[in-house]
């Protein structure tokens, strides 16, 4: 039983299952998906990245959303053509892939940005290159510092 232990591990190894990848992109919400159709579909998500052992932030307005993913690289691969396939409208746009040692989320995380005076302060003041919150117009520098941000403290809402 332990040859087939190692041969399990040996053809995970083959795939890449042991490397960590973190995947973000931005995208435009074309589809405009709103109030309960976007929470089934996040709802949708949430269960397939819990399923394929990946974690993910993702900050979301009406207009724009950033997602980062993490876990092994075939499942974000899969996940990224999934994406791409379901929702090709939104044209993602890479702004960073690299492989990493440990996930950085915990879940399946997501913000949604208000036209709050808070939430406006924040995404307009500390990170977006514009007059308005606009990922197309950062830095992947800033768009990594927002997420970061953004998910610190308990603003983070799990789905």
């Amino acid at each position: 039983m332990h040859t087939t232990t190692n041969q399990t591990s040996e053809n995970k190894k083959r795939h890449g299952e042991h490397l960590l990848i973190s995947l973000t992109y931005i995208g435009k919400n074309i589809e405009m998906k709103t109030g309960i159709e976007l929470t089934r579909a996040l709802e949708q998500w949430r269960r397939y990245f819990d399923e394929s052992g990946l974690v993910s932030a993702l900050v979301i307005n009406e207009s724009y959303f950033i997602q980062s993913i993490q876990g092994s690289r075939p499942a974000v691969n899969v996940a990224l053509a999934k994406i791409f396939d379901e929702h090709s409208k939104i044209i993602p746009n890479i702004v960073k892939l690299e492989e990493i040692e440990s996930c950085t989320w915990d879940g399946y995380l997501i913000k949604h940005l208000t036209s709050s005076v808070e939430d406006e302060e924040y995404a307009l003041k500390s990170f977006s290159a514009g007059s308005d919150f606009n990922p197309y117009l950062m830095k992947s520098t800033q768009i990594e510092s927002f997420l970061t941000a953004v998910f610190e403290g308990a603003e983070a809402n799990k789905p």
